[in-house]
């Protein structure tokens, strides 16, 4: 079958896996419709048909999809709609993430033919994968997107295709509570970019350099998005976890894909 029209969704806090699914949107001739649900979910549900194509990209936080990118793929239905499944970890390992991902979106509608894990640089220890994707990750990036684009195309029913079965545990794990999250500095001018662009509200406008422990999901987005540089993470709790978590996780990982 011969793909017309592309539904185009990621959450992406730090524009990563905003990069990698849109190089594999890339490799698809046909009309994209791209959905950012990092900050807002959409108004009403996003209907596809038989013969168009969805992907799909999230992080993984702590072994899981973002509780907020949940609320946003849940808008998206399917119709037998072959998918393309991708999720973006910092070096350490997707966990459940990958499995909880297409069964989210096969819940909805869609039939997954293909399921990638890529590597990032890692969002709070930068240390850790640092420069991922790198021009290697985009070379399997681009061959992945190829390899399930010829999938598609070799069947007129890709509900006949065997199920893509990705590693992980049932029931998904349980994440814990991460004691580490970024604040702003003396620098902050108060601009406002941070309250805005947070996903999950957890920064006060009347405060924009204090952060909303209990709202916080840890995403970076607000370090990504500050002109003044002025939000990081910091402090010895950091700095101690920083140096167990870089000895442990900084050899290579190489990305993962699965087909049926």
């Amino acid at each position: 079958m011969e793909i017309s029209n592309i539904n185009l969704v990621y959450f992406s806090a730090t524009n990563t896996t905003k990069k990698i699914t849109k190089l594999i949107a890339g490799q698809v001739s046909g009309n994209i419709t791209t959905f950012n649900i990092t900050q807002k979910a959409p108004d009403s549900d996003v209907i596809s048909g038989s013969r168009d194509l969805f992907i799909v990209g999230v992080p993984v936080y702590a072994g899981r999809i973002p509780a907020k990118a949940l609320e946003g793929l849940n808008k998206f239905k399917g119709n037998d709609t072959p998918a393309i499944i991708v999720c973006v970890y910092g070096n350490r390992d997707y966990d459940d993430a990958l499995l909880e991902l297409r069964d989210v979106v096969e819940t909805n509608g869609y039939k997954v033919i293909s399921a990638g894990a890529f590597i990032a640089q890692h969002a709070i220890f930068p240390q850790v994968g640092a420069g991922r994707p790198d021009e290697q990750d985009i070379i399997l990036i681009k061959k992945f997107a190829d390899e399930s684009l010829d999938i598609i195309r070799s069947t007129n029913d890709v509900t006949s295709l065997p199920d893509v079965t990705p590693k992980g545990n049932k029931p998904y794990e349980v994440p814990g509570e991460l004691p580490i999250h970024p604040k702003g500095d003396k620098k902050c001018n108060e601009c406002g970019t941070c309250v805005v662009q947070c996903p999950v509200h957890a920064i006060p406008e009347n405060n924009p350099r204090k952060t909303d422990k209990k709202e916080c999901i840890v995403c970076a987005r607000c370090i990504i998005v500050c002109p003044q540089c002025s939000r990081h993470f910091g402090g010895i709790l950091y700095k101690l976890a920083g140096k167990k978590f870089i000895k442990a996780y900084s050899a290579r990982k190489e990305p993962e894909t699965i087909f049926g």
